[in-house]
């Protein structure tokens, strides 16, 4: 007995793909296609180790979920046994706090939340509706990167403006990464040993995008991100918190529009902006070779992490875990340490001994008579989201 779900992440130009065994949680197929709109793309489908490679013609999403459909009917494995189809969905605003079942009702939400995140939602729609054509004899369920943080309480996720127009038009903190935080807290407590409703904890999601939570015995009761995934820490290419009076400001000097200050604060700034690179191997080379603009930019970095994570110890009343997760959390010893080490005064302490070697294994960094556990657990949002999808359908 097996339920094999496929994940579908669907983008502007691109469609990731998985199926996975929700039983087992066995990965039995991966895929990428790109170039979506253009005259010519690709598809990367790889099964049982082998990536079969094609380029092919995608104008839309509609032909590329026939053209992975047509992948899974050579290569395998077959999607007849597939359970159901999940799908990444960015932004489920004050209306989805669960995975949900789609149907026509759904979808229709979906494009009324659609200013929320106008570069992410309609290509998820479009891979919503493309797969419901191709695959239209299981459920699709929608899984959103906002619900985690439905929990988060009114204080924390209300802004301070008019009231009238935040309610008419949604301008709230929602957070995102909520798969993977949820994912990630619950490997904590399971790593621990612990009741994951006992612990107050922090999570750490440190990729090309970046987020924080605090966890308060269970519940998310805050997040860096907010409206949109620009709010918070420095990311590769974003901003993060900045004065909202910038926006004016460069609008002004720049003699540009508010498309043009938004797109240099979500795709020009971050650590390509400080540094130049947003890999942040590039950045420890050049720190190493003595660039000074590399050095600051990884300051920059550390002091916004340093910042929030204090915050949100003060925030819980206490602190059992700090965790780091995703591409940079989990391969950048350095960055760890010199964060731990600005929080010594408040029980953190890093062991350079187990910090150090690159492992993809969950591990505790930190002291072993530490108060505070220290950790690097490797996130999977795939396997997040299966285990969502297999609960939608009670499979």
């Amino acid at each position: 007995m097996s339920t094999e779900i496929l994940l579908i992440n669907a983008g502007s130009s691109s469609v990731k793909y998985q199926v996975i065994d929700a039983d087992d949680e066995k990965v039995l197929a991966t895929g990428l296609i790109q170039r979506i709109g253009d005259e010519v793309g690709t598809i990367d489908h790889t099964v049982d180790g082998v990536t079969h490679h094609q380029d092919r013609g995608f104008p839309n999403h509609g032909r590329a979920l026939t053209v992975m459909t047509q992948m899974f009917d050579e290569f395998g494995p077959s999607l007849s046994d597939v359970k159901a189809v999940a799908h990444r969905t960015v932004h489920g605003g004050d209306r989805f706090n669960e995975t949900t079942l789609i149907n026509d009702s759904v979808i229709e939400t979906l494009k009324e939340l659609s200013p929320l995140a106008p570069l992410h939602n309609p290509p998820g729609i479009a891979g919503i509706e493309a797969a419901m054509k191709a695959l239209p004899d299981v459920p699709h369920v929608a899984v959103f990167d906002t619900a985690f943080f439905t929990t988060l309480p009114a204080e924390a996720y209300t802004y301070a403006i008019s009231t009238e127009i935040s309610q008419k038009y949604g301008v709230r903190r929602y957070g995102f990464h909520g798969t993977s935080h949820d994912f990630v807290s619950h490997r904590v407590a399971e790593f621990l040993g612990r009741p994951y409703e006992e612990l107050n904890q922090i999570v750490c999601h440190l990729g090309n995008g970046a987020s924080i939570s605090a966890i308060q015995k269970g519940v998310a009761i805050e997040t860096s991100m907010g409206l949109t995934p620009l709010q918070g820490l420095v990311m590769g290419t974003r901003s993060g918190d900045i004065d909202p009076g910038i926006h004016a400001y460069l609008g002004r000097v720049l003699d540009t529009d508010l498309a043009g200050v938004d797109t240099l604060l979500n795709k020009q700034s971050g650590m390509l902006g400080l540094t130049s690179v947003t890999d942040f191997r590039d950045l420890m080379e050049l720190i190493d070779a003595g660039d000074a603009r590399a050095k600051l930019g990884f300051d920059v970095y550390v002091h916004r992490l340093v910042f929030y994570i204090g915050a949100y110890i003060a925030l819980l009343g206490g602190i059992d875990a700090v965790t780091f997760t995703a591409g940079v959390g989990e391969n950048n010893p350095r960055l760890r340490e010199a964060i731990v080490q600005r929080l010594e005064h408040l029980g953190l302490t890093v062991d350079p001994a187990v910090n150090d070697p690159r492992s993809k294994e969950p591990r505790r960094i930190s002291a072993a008579d530490g108060k505070v556990a220290v950790l690097v657990i490797p996130t999977n949002e795939e396997l997040q989201m299966a285990r969502y999808a297999k609960a939608a359908i009670g499979a």
